[in-house]
């Protein structure tokens, strides 16, 4: 009786005749005829098909106590992000390609915080994530297995050290907040500072525009006040020399009638006469006062 298997998307099929590796399965559908015949006149090769699971997992290698390059012991938990790119090789090559990466892991952890002090970890906890990475990435690929990414989880100090830890890094987040205040404060004044010569500078244009504009003001009535001052002055020369004429006119009108000078004479006194303080001095002719004596 023939024999059904499905192969998923997430994996991949090893498929083996009487042991020995045949093919290499995709997903999809597969019928898989019977060692014998229904009578018994035909031995078929015995089929055998291992799945290999192709999806990305997580492997995580918990509570390492390791010693550093000054000798604090410390426990560390990392986390492995993998998965198997070439299921012959992850099948053949090694036993259990998991438990392979965890000891590769384990030991490649080792190896670099060994190498490590304990600031250095404390300060670059990057530096073991990539030395685990670039140690254990090339060996995984010989049994078919890619390292995507590997993290330090977890770093568990002693615990009279993790106090201290503690203390430091309170004091070092004290010191980077004290660190922004001090920044911030100097951005501030930096900018206020600017913004006060801004002001400065804008109130300095405007100051020089106002005056430059009272002066052409100034500049304008002053011209103005010329120019009226001018033609007040032109007027006045016309009406004196117009006045001027007309006593000329005058003058000789009354050269020319002495009637009416003796008009305008007589006129003029009886206009003093009106005024009881007025005195009138009339002047007598030399040959009359020298007669009287």
């Amino acid at each position: 009786m023939k024999k059904e298997i499905i192969i998923k998307n997430t994996h991949r099929g090893l498929m083996y005749e009487n042991g020995v590796l045949v093919k290499i399965l995709e997903a999809g559908r597969y019928e898989i005829k019977p060692e014998k015949s229904w009578f018994g006149l035909v031995r078929r090769p015995k089929t055998e098909i291992v799945l290999v699971d192709m999806r990305e997992r997580d492997l995580t290698i918990k509570g390492q106590e390791i010693l550093t390059s000054d000798k604090v012991a410390i426990r560390v938990s990392i986390i492995v992000q993998f998965r198997v790119i070439d299921p012959q090789a992850a099948i053949h090559e090694v036993e259990n390609y998991s438990d392979r990466l965890y000891s590769d892991v384990q030991l490649a952890a080792r190896r670099s915080l060994a190498s490590m002090t304990l600031e250095e970890i404390l300060t670059n906890r990057n530096r073991l994530s990539e030395d685990i990475l670039n140690d254990v990435k090339e060996a995984a690929s010989g049994y078919g297995v890619s390292i995507l990414r590997a993290d330090v989880k977890d770093l568990i100090f002693p615990g009279n050290l993790q106090e201290i830890m503690n203390r430091v890094l309170a004091a070092e987040r004290m010191s980077e907040a004290q660190l922004v205040e001090a920044r911030t404060k100097a951005e501030v004044q930096k900018i206020n500072a600017q913004m006060q010569t801004e002001i400065n500078r804008t109130e300095s244009e405007q100051r020089l525009e106002t005056e430059k504009k009272n002066a052409e003001l100034k500049n304008e009535i002053e011209r103005s006040e010329a120019k009226t001052n001018a033609e007040i002055e032109r007027l006045k020369k016309e009406a004196e020399i117009k006045s001027l004429e007309e006593m000329s006119k005058s003058a000789e009108t009354l050269s020319k009638n002495p009637a009416i000078l003796r008009l305008r004479e007589l006129e003029a006194l009886q206009e003093l006469a009106k005024n009881a303080n007025a005195r009138i001095y009339i002047g007598f002719d030399k040959h009359f006062n020298d007669d009287s004596k």
